[in-house]
């Protein structure tokens, strides 16, 4: 029996090993963290995709507001606006919001 989950152990990893990274990747090349992203929930999108109102984010193809304060919005790394809905659906809830930082 042990034989048999060795060799599927070994499978796993063989499998994981060649799975590209850059299905979590965004386009610049920093990585989409784990509880944002199952390697499809994530894309860049517009800045014309998301608005800024005094309630918070509002993604505009659903008209979720995301509020300014809540632990799904994240810092942007490279600037744009990225989001990660569930199953990377365009009319989905939102899992994290990646904002470029606002110099005001």
């Amino acid at each position: 029996m042990f034989r048999h989950s060795a060799g599927f152990a070994a499978l796993l990893f063989v499998v994981a090993a060649n799975n590209p990274a850059s299905a979590h990747d965004a386009k610049s090349g920093w990585s989409y963290p784990f509880a944002c992203c199952s390697g499809y929930d994530c894309r860049e999108v517009s800045d014309k995709a998301i608005s800024e109102r005094p309630e918070g984010y509002v993604i505009n193809n659903t008209g979720e507001v995301v509020t300014y304060h809540d632990a799904r919005v994240k810092n942007s790394p490279d600037g744009e606006f990225h989001w990660c809905s569930v199953a990377g659906a365009n009319d989905s809830k939102t899992i994290c919001l990646f904002v470029p930082s606002r110099s005001y």
